[in-house]
């Protein structure tokens, strides 16, 4: 695209929120930068983001900039995004608030990048080499949703090698549910089966948290007396105890029952949902702690586990370059990653408005609509510079050379 000569509405009204964060006016402008070319870049790397500006500095200066300690806290950046989303009715946490956890590969090219390894992607079948992120999200009330943190695994080998302490993947799952406690952040856990582990559930409940969670079929569990696993248990449930569950156009049948779950030492509601009455495999098999609730309730709070993390992850690679980082240094991975963040968030907030706002000229309703919207107003603004500085008198060459067109 044509060199951005003016920062979009979104990154101008992030620079008077999160300016006050930067030390001095270059990096601000970084800041700015950054942000710019995270959603409209084609490239969204430092060396890509850098050459969409019109009017920069060197590269060098952008990549000291997110890579180097001292300049600016990352952490600091994500907590003032986190509570500038409370400021919108749309976007706050709330006690009917749902807290997805999932982990994510990033794929990336290079090896010598820092805590990248060898991993096994299921959705594509093969082995890649990437960074794996567990992130816990948050989905609000209106349908909205946005990353709160996030941990990323480093294998254990890489770990000895750098004589540090291994955490698995249930460890950084219990970190972030620490995180979320601390920060008082209301709203009921849900995961899929990964993460379904015993002192999971259990770290959980001390807490006195709610969750969802998806249960693996071979799972074992304690039914009337009986250990047996999940799936045997789902066979044996006979079609007239299968009662009907329709949500919207959905209708699937279900069994719900208290049960008891090996290592977990609390009870646990099972609920085994089939396509159909008499389906023999069962689709989907869910436990809770909260014995109490409805299978309604139950089921709302494990559907938005997709909204809250397979949307974000999608958006995010897709739309928010967020696997295109090609930095070694780990500070610089970090940094890109919150900034990733504030990207999704600057977006989610303008979607699904009562109007459309005037930059935009259009009501958005996705992070890739919004991205071109921002994309729009960029060339727009291009186009206009172009105007001006014509009527000024500036002749075609000089006007390429300011845009450094070719």
């Amino acid at each position: 695209m044509p060199a951005i000569v003016d920062f979009p509405t979104v990154v101008k009204e992030a620079l008077d929120q999160f300016g006050r964060l930067f030390q001095n006016e270059p990096e601000r402008e970084h800041f700015a930068e950054y942000l710019t070319g995270l959603l409209v870049a084609d490239k969204k790397n430092v060396s890509g983001i850098n050459r969409q500006f019109a009017i920069t500095t060197d590269q060098s200066c952008l990549n000291r900039w997110i890579t180097t300690d001292g300049f600016w806290d990352a952490q600091q950046l994500n907590e003032a995004r986190l509570a500038w989303l409370q400021k919108d009715p749309s976007t706050t946490y709330s006690s009917q608030g749902v807290i997805p956890i999932d982990n994510t590969l990033i794929d990336h090219d290079g090896k010598l990048i820092k805590d990248v390894g060898w991993f096994w992607d299921h959705a594509e079948q093969r082995h890649k080499i990437a960074h794996d992120y567990l992130i816990v999200n948050y989905v609000c009330t209106s349908g909205k949703h946005y990353p709160l943190e996030f941990r990323r695994f480093v294998k254990r080998q890489r770990c000895v090698e750098e004589t540090k302490d291994f955490c698995d993947h249930n460890v950084l799952f219990r970190e972030l549910v620490d995180w979320v406690v601390h920060h008082a952040i209301p709203g009921d856990f849900t995961f899929d089966s990964y993460f379904t582990h015993a002192a999971n559930l259990n770290h959980i409940h001390a807490q006195e948290r709610a969750y969802v969670g998806d249960l693996k079929f071979n799972r074992k569990i304690v039914f009337e007396g009986q250990i047996l696993k999940a799936e045997v248990l789902a066979k044996q449930i006979a079609s007239q105890d299968r009662k009907l569950l329709t949500i919207g156009e959905d209708r699937q049948w279900y069994f719900t029952k208290r049960i008891r779950i090996p290592d977990v030492d609390h009870p646990i509601r099972i609920v085994i949902l089939w396509a159909s009455r008499k389906d023999i495999e069962a689709r989907k098999i869910l436990v809770t702690n909260r014995t109490f609730w409805e299978v309604t309730r139950i089921l709302r709070v494990y559907r938005r586990r997709w909204r809250g993390t397979e949307c974000f992850h999608r958006d995010g690679k897709q739309h928010l370059g967020m696997g295109d980082c090609q930095l070694r240094d780990g500070l610089g991975q970090t940094r890109h990653m919150y900034m990733v963040f504030l990207a999704h968030s600057v977006l989610m907030r303008q979607l699904r408005q009562g109007r459309a706002s005037a930059w935009a000229l259009e009501r958005l309703t996705t992070i890739g609509q919004a991205c071109l919207a921002v994309l729009k107003e960029t060339l727009s603004d291009t186009i206009s510079w172009v105007v001006d500085r014509t009527n000024e008198g500036w002749n075609c060459e000089r006007i390429k050379a300011q845009l450094a067109l070719p």
